[in-house]
């Protein structure tokens, strides 16, 4: 799972996936974090993304550097505690405008039963499972 963040964070931006009814959605992403042994992302819980994950929670990421990509895919879960939005913020200080622990929006979700796939086109996909 650290070479995944790693990746990910070397990355800047990725792109994450979700569904809404029947059509798939995509958006840009940035923000990924560890905490407990577990990977994180952030979001706003007014944003769209948020309902779409709480109705399935079935997301993919999709991110490319280097001539190489990496696909994790799985279910995103809320943690609603403030040590887990606190961590994620003390790694992102810029987002502390528009976020805060504390506020009832920020929402820090982890990924449970994830399969991470990196390809290149010159290598075998290797698969990390978390």
């Amino acid at each position: 799972m650290e070479e995944v963040f790693e990746f990910l964070k070397k990355c800047g931006t990725y792109y994450l996936a979700t569904v809404e009814g029947d059509q798939p959605r995509v958006r840009p992403f940035g923000t990924v974090d560890i905490f407990e042994g577990k990977l994180y992302i952030q979001t706003g819980k007014v944003k769209d993304v948020s309902k779409q994950l709480q109705a399935n929670p079935k997301a993919e990421i999709c991110a490319f550097a280097d001539g190489k990509w990496l696909r994790v895919s799985g279910r995103l879960i809320r943690d609603d505690r403030i040590e887990a939005k606190k961590h994620m913020l003390d790694n992102y200080p810029e987002l502390l405008s528009m976020y805060s622990a504390e506020d009832d929006n920020t929402e820090v979700l982890y990924f449970e039963d994830a399969t991470a796939i990196f390809y290149s086109f010159t290598e075998k996909p290797r698969v990390i499972r978390f």
